[in-house]
């Protein structure tokens, strides 16, 4: 069986686009391709992922100049058609940016950039994104200055009834509300994180937990 083919967008400033395609076609032996940030043709890609880094510099805010990109307006349709879309750091504030996942990613609680691998819970909430996870705790590195997810009162509920929080810190290391660490859109194919699975996918690094959740994408691509 032909393995889907995978996109991983290269924005001036990313630094996590070589790892997220280590995983897809290294590890995982699927056809991976980098995606400039100017190209619009998203046509020949099964899924995307926009990786950690620090788009155009994150001047103004994180991920607020990414989301004017030629790219964006592709991204958009092509989220909309129903394609899987994975956001990782820099990735999801992009995505929260233009607004295709609720809420906003802030400054850290202590001001301070955090760089450690932390304890993860999975919702029990059914997603392609959790399902090859054969455990509800993990472990994954992150690498953020601006990770804390914010989300009103009103929007937090509604993700909440509508299941689409799927990760959270053990150990909150940013302030986020609810410690939520990732949540999913409505439909539950655009999915943003602040962990890094990328960074996680080796066992020469002592950490595999980030594999499961690209061979639970790859399974569902394959069904």
């Amino acid at each position: 069986m032909n393995k889907p083919r995978f996109g991983v967008v290269v924005f001036p400033g990313s630094n996590c686009d070589r790892d997220a395609v280590y995983a897809l076609r290294d590890i995982l032996g699927c056809p991976t391709r980098m995606v400039w940030h100017r190209e619009t043709d998203l046509s020949d890609l099964a899924a995307l992922v926009l990786p950690g880094g620090f788009s155009y510099g994150d001047y103004l805010r994180c991920g607020a100049i990414a989301r004017f990109a030629p790219l964006a307006r592709s991204l958009r349709e092509f989220a909309a058609a129903g394609k899987y879309v994975l956001g990782i750091c820099n990735g999801f504030q992009i995505l929260t940016e233009m607004g295709l996942l609720p809420g906003a990613l802030i400054r850290n609680r202590d001001r301070r950039f955090r760089c450690e691998t932390v304890p993860l819970h999975l919702e029990p909430n059914p997603s392609p994104w959790t399902a090859a996870y054969p455990q509800t705790a993990i472990a994954l590195p992150i690498a953020h200055g601006e990770g804390c997810y914010y989300a009103t009162a009103e929007t937090l509920q509604e993700l909440q009834n509508q299941r689409q929080i799927l990760w959270r810190y053990g150990v909150n290391p940013n302030g986020s509300v609810a410690d939520i660490a990732g949540i999913c859109n409505r439909q539950g194919n655009v999915l943003g994180m602040m962990p890094h699975p990328e960074r996680a996918v080796d066992p020469l690094l002592g950490n595999t937990d980030g594999l499961p959740l690209f061979q639970g994408l790859l399974a569902c691509l394959q069904s």
